[in-house]
């Protein structure tokens, strides 16, 4: 991978500062090195000299000089060593008295030589009395006994004191490499700064964001190729506005539709597919880019398309999806030509509500003339039975009280009709005020008595503490209770017992129970049960006088009191309808 512009440039500028800065330190270092050792020697020349010219005011000083070598040693922190003129040694600081004869003579050590030749002599060599290299400063003085006075100071520490000097010098160079590396850095950013901008915008036109454009033009050839991308992102920027607003207004069209909406290209390619598409396709990922073949599992839906892609019409196909059964809907697909290819749509149109519509108008016709027409046809029946003026007053009295039964049927089929019209069209209203639970069921049970004492049945009340008083219109809940109370009477055989129990639920919520020991529902009917007219055992409904509508009046009750009603089936047998009432009911009554 090769480096940028930018990194070229600073490592260039930087290379050639820190290769002088590496030149600089080395020499500074060296020279630094050199004066070190030079101003240390000049430091023992000068002691040298002035232990000479102390010795030199005390003439007379002859006994003791290996003690005054000691004691000047320590002033100095050096080795002193102080020579007579035939040599010997008659004094030094790291030796004691009795260990100056072992020194041997010292007249031809060259510093001593020197000394005497011209009046200062400097040496550097191991030496063996202190095993370690030592530099050696002799000054000849005027003294008796004494004729040469000798320094000398270990290499070692005057190494330290040069590597102090070293170290300073690297963190000296140190330094200046981190300011040299901060001018490189500077240098190369204000070099490379307008180059990095035409860059930088470059790589957001590549990703799609063209809302800054680049401004620093400058009069240079970058800032003639600033302008001329600047000009073309702002044609661009405004040509691609109008796609997205486009787009966008587009998109909100179809996902408000209710209608699905998929379009593929000319190879089959999916380019777009909308939310209600794919519920009614039962699609789960997004189709987008992938063939139709490859989602589309209808045969229909894809013969719809591949027609439309060869640039054929074709007519309307009504469906049901394979993972529900219950839903209609009608796929119409059409060819799509233009400047920007070819491809096809294909609409669907959900219509298992306007089926459903129409099947429960058609059932309900159905059901109110049979309901209407059995009555009637008694009812005219007796009549003309009637004008032929039977002889026996007994059969007359029979047919008026038949004559008078379908009457009170009609009159309750149609009374419950237009109850149930008014249910739905929502124009009854809830009433609420506290209600003794107790007491509503009683009432129930009451207004039912002669039909539960005629088949020899009981109805067992039971009723919870925390629900004994709900705070919610007596009026429906006792119409709703009554419904199906009086449903498990017609249902139930003689000699049973009814069971009506109110009761907590989960999460506050009241539960009102009407249990049977009859046949049962079916599991295939439990799901239409509420609905109007249906009935699961007709011929035996009927011989009960039931309208058929019971149950969907007690499921728009239950409702408007803010609940829900369902059915099953009890594990002892028998059906059981379960009425949940809200929370508030509740509360309602705890805070009154």
């Amino acid at each position: 991978m090769h480096p940028g512009f930018r990194t070229r440039v600073f490592l260039a500028v930087f290379g050639a500062a820190a290769v002088a800065l590496l030149l600089l330190a080395t020499l500074t270092t060296i020279w630094l090195a050199q004066q070190t050792y030079g101003r240390i020697e000049r430091s023992l020349a000068a002691e040298a000299r002035l232990v000479a010219e102390i010795l030199s005011h005390h003439p007379l000083m002859t006994e003791g000089l290996d003690k005054e070598a000691d004691r000047l040693g320590t002033d100095l922190g050096a080795r002193v060593t102080l020579i007579a003129a035939d040599g010997q040694v008659i004094g030094d600081s790291s030796v004691g008295q009795g260990g100056l004869a072992s020194l041997g003579n010292h007249a031809d050590r060259p510093e001593v030589i020197e000394a005497r030749r011209s009046g200062i002599g400097l040496s550097r060599r191991y030496s063996q009395t202190l095993r370690s290299d030592l530099l050696y400063v002799a000054v000849a003085t005027r003294h008796p006994s004494v004729a040469v006075v000798r320094l000398a100071l270990p290499l070692t520490e005057i190494q330290h004191q040069a590597s102090s000097v070293r170290r300073a010098a690297l963190l000296a160079l140190g330094v200046a490499l981190a300011g040299a590396l901060a001018l490189a850095w500077v240098s190369s950013a204000l070099l490379v700064r307008r180059v990095t901008a035409i860059a930088t915008a470059a790589r957001r036109y590549s990703g799609g964001d063209l809302s800054q454009p680049v401004r620093d033009y400058g009069n240079d050839e970058l800032g003639t190729v600033a302008r001329v991308l600047d000009e073309t992102v702002r044609e661009l920027a405004r040509r691609l506005a109008e796609i997205a607003r486009d787009r966008a207004r587009t998109e909100a069209v179809l996902a408000g539709m209710a209608e699905g909406v998929l379009a593929v290209d000319a190879e089959g390619r999916v380019e777009l597919a909308n939310a209600a598409a794919r519920s009614m396709l039962g699609l789960e990922d997004s189709p987008v880019s992938r063939h139709y073949l490859e989602s589309i599992r209808h045969p229909g839906v894809a013969r719809l398309l591949t027609t439309a892609l060869d640039g054929e019409g074709s007519a309307g196909l009504e469906l049901t999806p394979a993972r529900n059964p219950e839903r209609r809907i009608v796929a119409r697909a059409a060819p799509v030509t233009g400047p920007g290819g070819a491809g096809a749509v294909l609409v669907l149109h959900d219509i298992t509500d306007l089926r459903l519509a129409d099947q429960v108008r058609r059932d309900f016709v159905a059901n109110v003339s049979h309901e209407l027409r059995t009555p009637l046809t008694a009812i005219r029946g007796y009549v003309e039975a009637l004008r032929d003026e039977p002889a026996d007053s007994g059969e007359r009295q029979r047919f008026i009280e038949i004559i008078a039964r379908h009457a009170n049927r009609m009159e309750r089929l149609v009374k419950d009709l237009l109850r149930l019209a008014s249910l739905e069209a929502r124009q009854e209203f809830v009433e609420r005020a506290p209600c003794d639970v107790a007491g509503l069921f009683g009432s129930v049970a009451a207004d039912l008595a002669s039909s539960v004492n005629a088949k020899n049945q009981r109805i067992e009340i039971s009723v919870g503490p925390p629900v004994a008083t709900l705070d919610t219109d007596a009026g429906k809940l006792q119409d709703a209770l009554r419904n199906l109370v009086e449903n498990a009477v017609n249902y139930s055989p003689p000699n049973s017992t009814i069971r009506l129990e109110a009761s907590a639920g989960a999460n506050g919520r009241v539960l009102i129970t009407v249990a049977d020991e009859g046949p049962g529902i079916p599991e295939a009917d439990l799901l239409r049960i509420f609905e109007r007219f249906y009935r699961v055992d007709k011929a035996r409904s009927r011989e009960s006088g039931g309208t058929g509508l019971g149950l969907s009046i007690v499921r728009h009750l239950v409702e408007l009191l803010g609940g829900d009603v369902r059915a099953a089936n009890r594990p002892e047998g028998g059906a059981i309808f379960t009425v949940t009432l809200p929370p508030d009911v509740l509360q309602a009554r705890g805070s009154s």
